[in-house]
């Protein structure tokens, strides 16, 4: 096979790519709004039409519904008060200023967010033609052209859920805290230096940066489920509390993960040159404690993407015996800190042997399977009594209807 082919063969299998969907649709709605604006605007050149589509089309309905709807207000609001302007004092330098002041102020009171510039854009716009009412009607009309268009193409044609690529980024996350818990078990039974325990706590830094990212792909997928009609209510419900929980649960692992790795840098601190972190028995129970630990995170990954698709019990099967063999190791390391306190006599950095053991129950508490599913389940009754609250109403109001107009 060629080679053009084949990067068309990947482009075509990342059909579900942000990216591509964006990309696709916003060339599609640009075009068709174009077309539409030609017969019905008699600009010979309608150009706000397509501009306005190609802002309003975003990667999923729900975002693209609100957005069209902030993009024809701003538009409005820009063009009504560039019209009062101009009947009242036309254009001149202070009138520009005046114009856009106003406009900005209008643009944070009616909330348009992302389009308050377009407001005072639009007003100037507006104010500098010939004939104000008469540009400024077409190119409200265009406007909406624009944002129907965009709001049709993904109402007809809805974009895909993103919920797949949400999973893969909480598993993602999830595999590089156990990487980094790996690490650090490992290089604590080999004699770790202050070296590597600073180098622990610069990964658990990067990973802690990458949570934005790893938020930004869940916030997409829950856009996506809400107003799809890919995507039953219920499923979109339990997809988005799902992943939301199983991201907030990481983000915590890795804020305490990061705090372990601060108490293992300053205990570095209080050794002797060269003296490990940890040695002997103690460093190997430590070793197997961070293991089962990290064999839980990314147990609990998997099991995050099992619960939106499918055969979440063996994940959750295996998370709860690494949590189980992580707490026995738990009691073996703080029985071991405790004896090798009182054979050295050395009591003054328990404070820090405390703060490790506090950092460890919390990672074994977060990922407490029984704790997750309680809450879990108390948020889908909760859920389910709303939306069994609104059905009720909608058929109390269909009733009163009826007996109205009997």
């Amino acid at each position: 096979m060629p080679a053009a082919p084949a990067a068309l063969t990947r482009i075509v299998k990342r059909h579900n790519d942000p990216v591509v969907v964006q990309s696709v649709r916003s060339t599609v709605a640009g075009v068709l709004a174009y077309a539409v604006a030609l017969e019905l605007v008699p600009n010979p050149v309608p150009l706000t039409a397509p501009l306005t589509a190609l802002l309003v089309v975003q990667v999923t309905l729900y975002t693209t519904l609100t957005t069209g709807i902030r993009r024809v207000l701003s538009v409005m609001a820009g063009v009504l008060i560039a019209v009062g302007f101009s009947d009242l004092i036309g254009l001149t330098w202070w009138s520009l200023g005046l114009i856009i002041l106003a406009s900005l102020v209008v643009g944070h009171m009616i909330r348009v967010d992302e389009f308050i510039a377009e407001v005072a854009i639009s007003g100037m716009l507006i104010l500098g033609v010939s004939n104000p009412g008469h540009e400024g009607a077409d190119r409200v009309v265009e406007t909406l052209i624009g944002a129907v268009v965009g709001v049709l193409l993904n109402a007809l044609l809805p974009p895909p859920a993103f919920v797949e690529p949400a999973g893969e980024a909480v598993q993602e996350l999830a595999a590089g805290l156990r990487r980094l818990l790996l690490r650090i078990g490992r290089e604590l039974r080999a004699g770790a230096s202050r070296e590597q325990t600073v180098a622990w706590l610069h990964q658990a830094r990067r990973l802690d940066n990458e949570i934005a990212r790893f938020d930004e792909s869940l916030r997409r997928a829950e856009e996506s489920t809400k107003l799809n009609p890919r995507v039953r209510p219920t499923e979109g419900a339990m997809a988005r509390l799902i992943l939301r929980s199983g991201l907030d649960t990481l983000e915590v692992c890795t804020v305490v993960l990061r705090t372990l790795c601060r108490s293992l840098a300053d205990l570095s601190e209080q050794r002797r040159a060269r003296q490990p972190v940890y040695e002997g028995d103690l460093a190997a129970v430590l070793d197997e404690l961070l293991t089962h630990i990290a064999d839980a995170v990314d147990s609990f990954g998997r099991l995050i993407t099992a619960q939106i698709t499918a055969g979440a019990e063996r994940a959750e099967a295996e998370l709860e015996r690494a949590l189980r063999d992580g707490r026995a190791d738990r009691e073996r390391v703080a029985a071991a800190l405790r004896a090798e306190a009182d054979t050295g006599g050395a009591w003054d950095g328990w404070e820090l042997h405390g703060a490790l053991l506090a950092n460890l129950d919390r990672l074994l508490d977060e990922l407490d399977v029984e704790k997750r599913s309680r809450w879990l389940a108390a948020q889908l009754d909760s859920v389910g009594s709303v939306r069994r609250k609104r059905s009720v109403r909608v058929r109390v109001r269909r009733a009163g209807r009826r007996r109205g107009t009997g």
